[in-house]
């Protein structure tokens, strides 16, 4: 599900560029889709530093949600704001979270 939404967000806003009609809808369902797979996904360790970059991740998933009504209702670049920074989040997590993991495991 994680990789389905993955490719209808970068399509959505790939495609938006085009002033494509239905594009900010594929891209809100991505978001959805990406959104709830993050959400859901078990947590391999009860770590602080873990938790606070899952909480990270929860969040910078949920500004990918936000961004797809800023791309329905506001029809200017206010989306790119909240795009980007879930971005940068989803990027620091995603290459945070499997570092704390093996450190974690090397300590036990």
């Amino acid at each position: 599900m994680f990789m389905v939404g993955a490719v209808m967000l970068l399509v959505g806003a790939a495609v938006y560029v085009t002033r494509w009609p239905l594009s900010p809808y594929i891209y809100t369902v991505g978001a959805v889709m990406v959104a709830i797979a993050q959400i859901f996904s078990p947590l391999s360790s009860s770590t602080p530093v873990i938790r606070r970059l899952r909480r990270q991740q929860i969040f910078s998933a949920l500004l990918l949600v936000v961004t797809g009504p800023l791309m329905i209702y506001t029809h200017g670049n206010d989306w790119i704001v909240t795009l980007s920074i879930a971005t940068v989040l989803q990027l620091y997590t995603s290459w945070r979270i499997p570092q704390e993991i093996n450190r974690s495991n090397e300590g036990i």
